[in-house]
């Protein structure tokens, strides 16, 4: 009986119509998603040979994110965030039947896939921002956002084992077109989703602040608190340091695990799994006491089994490594966008989350270009073994000053009246005892 209940409390968030919907078309559009990715990354390596054109390709539609993101944060906090969806998702349906229909008829070049990228990077810069901020809106009970998030984080995840999977069984049989216009069609589901939506009338908030003043106050108010700026300050290292372990991956797969597109598919497959049982991980929590140290565990986690796997020439162990990796790197990422938005206010939510979607995607093609560079001139292998290193030395710093910023955020939930159990993950429940006594 009580791990019915404990099932039941994990996909709690599922309880409210219009998530349960965004999550079902969600998810069959992720699944395409990672099926063009993989299908682009061994198309790429298969045309090219060249570590760092995939180096470029991954730049090239993520670095609109980077550039973009801050101001799609300003758009999300002003316009309706439902039809700017409903937009993107059309837009990014688009591209993937262009890059679909030049696949198929065997007339893509290089510079089509770098243009088209860019082009994705572009609408994404806009998407991710929008639909971060949007989750919220879709709940009905606030005390489910916590779960909302980590079931997003879970559904991500489950894409990512089934989509690499059965992009690496589908190229070896008919191609790498054939996954792209899979994606294309697989847009037709969220499209659905978001037009079956029963949401409140939209009210446009008036605001006085332009563009750039409404900029200047999402810095000013992300950066100028510590525990905001920690937090984002991780997933911009972790993403400009470990991401571009996605874009060496191809080459570990073929030239050191002496595999085929298929392994390939197995290896994200396998990072995928572990993602996704780190993002159940944090659904069945109850709440999210301790994940100040939860982020410390996790980041180290995934630095020391990126190092191991670079190391690696047994398919088997490199699955394991990649587990591991994975379950790292999306408990740190999920646990760092539940504090965020357990903590902003919701006036300035999409442009936090816009910093946050920045850090995430902004900061990963520089990653990705420089790891390309070095792979080069040092080899894949030294290159993820420093990109390893780097990321487990990353959270050294928000580790020693975890004490000082939990001091901070709980005077903040004490405000806003939020019962302590869930109020914040950078307090530890130590702390959190003496307040109750002070009380």
């Amino acid at each position: 009986m009580a791990a019915v209940e404990k099932l039941g409390g994990m996909f709690r968030a599922l309880s409210s119509r219009n998530y349960r919907l965004f999550f079902v078309g969600q998810g069959i559009s992720l699944i395409g998603t990672w099926m063009q990715q993989i299908a682009l990354s061994w198309l790429v390596y298969r045309l090219t040979d060249s570590v760092f054109l995939l180096g470029a390709v991954t730049f090239s539609s993520q670095i609109p994110s980077f550039l973009l993101g801050p101001f799609a944060g300003v758009l999300a906090d002003k316009f309706n965030r439902h039809k700017v969806l409903i937009v993107t998702q059309a837009l990014s349906m688009l591209q993937a039947s262009t890059l679909a229909a030049l696949v198929l008829t065997d007339t893509i070049q290089i510079w089509h896939v770098l243009a088209l990228s860019a082009v994705l990077g572009t609408i994404n810069g806009f998407d991710i921002a929008t639909r971060q901020a949007f989750v919220v809106e879709l709940i009905e009970r606030r005390e489910d956002m916590s779960n909302a998030i980590a079931l997003n984080s879970s559904l991500f995840n489950m894409a990512r084992l089934v989509g690499p999977t059965i992009a690496g069984l589908l190229i070896a049989v008919v191609g790498e077109g054939i996954c792209i216009l899979i994606n294309a069609i697989s847009y037709i589901a969220v499209i659905g989703s978001l037009l079956m939506l029963r949401l409140k009338p939209f009210e446009r908030v008036r605001q006085e602040r332009k563009v750039w003043a409404s900029l200047k106050v999402g810095f000013q108010y992300a950066f100028g608190f510590p525990p905001i700026r920690a937090l984002i300050t991780i997933v911009a290292l972790l993403s400009l340091f470990g991401m571009p372990f996605t874009v060496l991956l191809p080459v570990f797969a073929r030239d050191i695990l002496q595999g085929g597109a298929n392994t390939l598919g197995y290896l994200m497959g396998a990072s995928g799994f572990g993602a996704l049982s780190g993002a159940l991980f944090l659904a069945q929590r109850k709440s999210v006491v301790g994940l100040g140290k939860v982020i410390i565990f996790t980041m180290s986690l995934f630095g020391l089994a990126l190092i191991a796997f670079s190391f690696s020439e047994v398919f088997l162990l490199s699955l394991a490594l990649m587990l591991f990796s994975g379950f790292g790197m999306i408990v740190t990422m999920a646990s760092c966008n539940t504090l965020l938005q357990t903590l902003v206010d919701d006036d300035k939510r999409g442009r936090v989350m816009s910093l946050y979607a920045t850090a995430f995607m902004g900061m990963a093609p520089l990653g990705s270009m420089l790891a390309g560079s070095v792979a080069e001139q040092v080899g894949v292998e030294y290159t993820l073994a420093g990109c390893g290193f780097l990321c487990a030395i990353s959270v050294v710093p928000f580790a020693i000053n975890r004490p000082k910023l939990r001091r901070m955020v709980q005077p903040i939930y004490e405000r806003l009246g939020i019962v302590p159990e869930i109020a914040t993950g950078l307090q530890s429940a130590a702390s959190m005892t003496s307040a109750q006594e002070e009380q």
